[in-house]
Formats: C-alpha cells, structure tokens, sequence
C-alpha cells in the first residue's frame, strides 16, 4: 500500500548512509505519455511487500515530466503503467533523464485479470552511463548466457557451463566496479545456482551474511532472499525434531528459535534477526502454527526496537499486515459518492450489520453476484445493511446495469479505485462483514452466491441468542 512522499523522505533519512540527503531531479519527454501520471514507488522493507510513493512524473500537454527526489543513498524504485513495469536505481546527487517505451495499456482481457502479470524493464537514461544503464545491460548479458545454455543448465546441470557462465559475467562486472552493480550480478548468480543444481538453503544461506542492509532494499536481494527462506519455519517443523520448533514457537521461546536459525542457517548477528523475521512471517500463514504465538514473537522487542532501522521497519510492517483485516480489527471507513452523487459512508451506525461487496460491473461473475444481493436483502434486511464498492468502469455502463438490475445496496463508485487499493482488493469479487462499530466479523467473508447466506444466517441466530442472553444477565 502506498504512502504519501513525507513518508518516504522519512524512510529515506532512516536508511541513508550518507550524511546529507542529495537532490535528484528525474525528468523525461514523450509525447505519447502526455496528460498522464506514473507514480514510483520503493520498498520500505525486504519481507512484508509493503511500498511507499517515492515521486510522481506528471506529464503535461506536450508530455513532459520531471520531478525532484532529496535522497541520501542508491535507491531502487518501479513504476507499473500500462502492461510495463519500469525500473529504476537513483543515485544521490545524480539527475537522470529516463528513456520511456512506446505507451502500451493493457488489453480489457488483462485489465480484468487479477494475475496478470507487468512486463519488467530496466529503464535506460539518456546518457546511458548511470548505475541503472549498467544494471539494464548486465541483465540483457546475465538474460542472454541463460537462455542460450538453458538445457546444459538446468536440464544437464553442467557445472562447467554455470563456472563460464560466472567468468564471463566477473568480466562484465568486475569486482571493482560500483557497490551496487556488483552485489546484483552476486546476488542473481546465487539465485541460478541454487535453482540449477537444487541446493538446500542451508548449503548457501552463510552467503548472506556478508549482504550489508544498505543492499536489502535491492530487487536482486529480496528475490533470493525470499526464495531462499520461503516456508522454512513449516518445513523444519514438519522435519524430524520438528516438534522443538513448534515447542519454541507456542512458548514464545525467541531466543531458542534465534538460535535454532544461526545454527541451522549459519547466519549471524543482523541477518540472522531478518531471517528469523522471514520465517515468523511465512509461519503466520502457513495455518500450522499459532498465529497469536507468531504476533507476539514478530513484536519482540529485539525486532521493534532494533538499532537497525530496516528490521525495525520490517518487524511493524509485517505487524501491521497480520492484523489488517484481521477478525475483530476496525476495518478502514469508506467515503465515496453514490450513483447521484451523494456521499456515503460505510461507518454510519444505522444498527446493522454491513455486507461489503467489491465488484466490476463490466465482469460476468460479478453481475450474476450482484443479482443475487437481492436474496440476501430478503432473508436479512433487517438486520444488514448492503453496500457495493464498484470499481469505475465509466458512469454509463454502471448506471446501465443497475437500471436493469434493481440491486438493493448502496452503490459507491471508487473513482480513483483508493479504496480497492486500501482494501488491498486484487480480483472481483470480494467481500467483507461488518458489524455496527465497523469492525471485521469473518476472517473470510464468502460472496452472495457462494455461500454468505448460510455463513451468516448460522452466526447472526447464535449472535443475536448470545446478545439477548447476555441482556437478560
């Protein structure tokens, strides 16, 4: 979820390594980006997927843009537009001008595609002799020897073919070169090698201690990093002595598991607390661990009182993510304007409980869904309220479907889709309960025709027997 640009100046004077923050101006020309905006965002940590909006490029008229970014360190940011995702390392002190692809938008296929998946590219800039210049034609390099030797490598598993490989990208980038350059070629090679030849994460993961925090934040990072670590908690605890594990975790026993992540891992000091921090986040998810067991290790004071700003940041980061939309959690107010333009907003207690639905009209699935919010308004209306959050496909095709449709709900269009983003809503449709003080009642809300009627037509009898009990006390 993106932050405004005070946030991310925060952020930056939080992770900088310089003493002074240096300005940077980004600026860029093409014609057929005129009259839009590309936002950029950054990663505020290596674990939870969080992002805050680093700068804007406002494009006028003639499709111009620049904009103005005081940073104290190499800072990876991307931008999604259209079917690209462009990506980019700033230099503090350095002004860049940004070479843009031929504007593509996405198909109507891939607009309503909850997978679909950006193209990714390296922006290039117009001098082409910066850092994400280097990175951009590394990649084409590092692209190219994988591809042509794909079956010696992956099929075959020939060492000597990955050993060339490594020469030949040591020469392209040689130990020498900028910091940053060369931690990516590192970083993407111990990626291919631990997918070619299947090595456990044990067998490599030592590797990462000598990964300073001012590189976590790097895209190449974060992808081996993650790999590397994925599930691992649920994989030990599912191995023989898996039980000391789970024993560690229901005790809240961090130190046994700090532990238990040096020994097995070979990973110390600072890294070894972001480890420990990527396997209580994974093992939150996983179902096979308690989750109140997993909170409370994550809000550790080792984590939320870290001297290093970067796992601190991760430990509420990740903290946040567990109890958002969590059961009994206050879920965000939505304000928006209806189909004739008044305002409405979910939080008003009209002593009922709220269906929140969020669809697109212009879907199959969800118009069929929304025909049958009329059932639902039947069995319960007197207890629950109805509002759908549509994402904006246009005023006229809304307004043509609910002519047709008599849906009984308050229909708010997200203009600008902020509340879909906050929601962290990914396909149509979704749902969530309410209860009068906006606070979330199902960790998992089902769709009208997928069941709610009997998820909550059992849980509003035992509801309202247990609030009429509780009254006659």
């Amino acid at each position: 979820m993106a932050l405004n640009r005070f946030s991310f100046l925060l952020f930056l004077s939080l992770f900088g390594v310089t003493q002074h923050a240096l300005s940077v101006e980004i600026r860029c020309q093409n014609a057929e980006y005129a009259g839009k905006k590309l936002e950029f965002l950054a990663y505020s940590d290596p674990i939870s997927g969080k992002t805050e909006t680093a700068f804007q490029l406002t494009f006028d008229g003639s499709g111009k843009a620049s904009a103005n970014l005081d940073i104290k360190a190499t800072t990876f940011v991307f931008s999604d537009f259209g079917v690209f995702r462009g990506m980019l390392f700033l230099e503090a002190g350095k002004n860049i001008g940004l070479k843009l692809p031929p504007f593509k938008e996405k198909s109507f296929a891939e607009e309503k595609n909850p997978y679909f998946q950006p193209i990714s590219f390296w922006f290039i800039s117009e001098n082409k002799n910066q850092l994400t210049d280097k990175v951009s034609e590394f990649e084409q390099f590092f692209n190219y020897l994988t591809d042509k030797n794909f079956n010696r490598l992956y099929i075959r598993q020939s060492k000597a073919v990955f050993d060339s490989i490594r020469t030949e990208l040591d020469k392209k980038v040689p130990d020498n070169s900028e910091k940053a350059l060369v931690w990516h070629k590192n970083l993407k090679l111990k990626l291919i090698e631990a997918d070619i030849f299947r090595l456990r994460p044990e067998a490599y993961s030592a590797d990462f201690n000598a990964v300073t925090s001012e590189y976590w934040l790097q895209p190449a990072f974060m992808e081996v990093f993650n790999k590397t670590f994925d599930r691992q908690l649920s994989f030990s605890a599912q191995a023989i002595h898996g039980d000391e594990v789970k024993k560690a975790v229901e005790t809240r026993d961090l130190p046994a598991l700090k532990s238990f992540v040096e020994n097995k891992y070979k990973v110390t000091g600072k890294m070894a607390e972001l480890v420990l921090l990527k396997l209580l986040h994974d093992g939150f998810y996983s179902d096979e661990f308690s989750k109140s067991a997993i909170k409370d290790l994550a809000g550790n004071k080792l984590f939320l009182q870290n001297t290093n700003p970067i796992l601190k940041t991760s430990a509420q980061n990740i903290l946040d993510k567990f109890g958002f939309m969590a059961k009994g959690s206050k879920a965000p107010a939505i304000c928006l304007n209806d189909l004739d333009e008044k305002k409405q907003c979910t939080e008003e207690d009209h002593g009922k409980f709220k269906y929140i639905v969020f669809a697109d009209v212009e879907t199959r699935v969800c118009q069929e869904q929304l025909k049958y919010l009329s059932r639902v308004d039947e069995l319960f209306n007197k207890h629950l309220e109805i509002y759908v959050v549509l994402r904006n496909t246009g005023k006229e095709s809304i307004k043509a479907f609910f002519e047709e449709q008599k849906v009984p709900a308050v229909k708010l269009v997200d203009t600008d889709g902020a509340f879909i983003k906050q929601y962290q809503i990914r396909s149509f449709p979704q749902c969530f309960l309410l209860n009068e003080n906006h606070e979330v009642v199902f960790e998992h809300t089902k769709t009208p025709l997928d069941g709610f009627e009997q998820q909550f037509g059992g849980w509003l009898r035992n509801e309202l027997f247990m609030r009429q009990r509780n009254q006659n006390k």
